[in-house]
């Protein structure tokens, strides 16, 4: 078992997320870095699928009631364990009753933080992810929450150094144009890639949104409700395009001018709002 002694701006129960289910209308949730998340896991020597904490900023403070190791990947921050200096990125061991601290980011949004054995929270749907549009899983932690912690593995592996990549100054993302490309001008298509866009504080897990440049239309009619993947890039009326991450709705009514390949959504999740947005159209 931990116990939160601080909560942090937004601390969420995510895993590999919720997959299979969008025909319910159920998005995919879990963790916004999956490469961080699936490291963490590593270096504590748990199974890439087990629960982590996400943080977002402000990180979060825990109180384990039996000894741990734990890890923290994701944005760089500072780790604390007891009052005194842990590494960040690497196995750290925890005593019984002694306090984890992860502080505030000073790179990035999102930290991971792993425990031995996993949060082993009831499953719902097959995950124990937190979804925060659909309502599943359990809710964003509060101070005095308290949190089970699965089976241990006999010994996590030893690691001299593990690949982290630090967060981009400018975030560039690809784009599969499509299946709504049409809607909009040839020079908003032709532009798109000189384009500069900057990540909107109203980002959150279900999408990142951007202000700055409007990608101007051709066609102007309403469009029925479409089926939403993760990545797809929608462009509402104002058009400032958003990029729809892991909470994302399975459906909407806005058209898509293409969508972000998977492995570019990692950096998205950790780029902080002001952040400058380019789009590169790729075959």
């Amino acid at each position: 078992m931990i116990e939160v002694v601080r909560a942090g701006a937004l601390t969420t129960v995510q895993d590999l997320g919720r997959h299979g289910l969008a025909h319910l209308g159920i998005p995919r949730s879990g963790a916004l870095d999956e490469p961080a998340h699936r490291l963490a896991n590593r270096l504590v020597g748990n199974p890439e699928s087990a629960a982590t904490l996400e943080t977002t900023l402000t990180g979060i403070a825990v109180r384990p009631h039996v000894a741990t190791t734990v890890a923290v990947t994701g944005a760089p921050a500072p780790v604390r364990v007891g009052g005194r200096p842990a590494a960040w990125g690497a196995p750290v061991h925890v005593p019984a009753g002694a306090v984890l601290d992860v502080g505030t980011a000073t790179h990035g949004v999102r930290s991971y933080v792993a425990f031995s054995g996993g949060v082993d929270v009831a499953p719902v749907l097959g995950s124990r992810a937190t979804d925060l549009l659909a309502g599943l899983g359990p809710a964003p932690l509060s101070g005095g929450d308290r949190l089970p912690l699965g089976t241990p593995a006999p010994r996590p592996c030893p690691v001299d150094t593990a690949p982290l990549s630090a967060p981009a100054r400018d975030l560039v993302l690809r784009l599969v144009l499509g299946p709504r490309h049409d809607w909009f001008t040839e020079a908003a298509l032709a532009g798109l890639p000189r384009a500069r866009f900057q990540v909107a504080t109203a980002s959150n897990r279900i999408a990142l949104r951007t202000e700055g440049h409007s990608l101007e239309r051709a066609v102007h009619r309403e469009l029925p409700s479409e089926g939403l993947v993760l990545g797809s890039v929608q462009v509402p009326p104002d058009g400032r395009p958003l990029v729809f991450l892991a909470d994302h709705p399975t459906t909407g009514g806005y058209p898509v001018i293409g969508v972000v390949p998977a492995p570019d959504l990692a950096a998205a999740a950790q780029a902080r709002p002001g952040t400058n947005v380019r789009f590169v159209p790729v075959a």
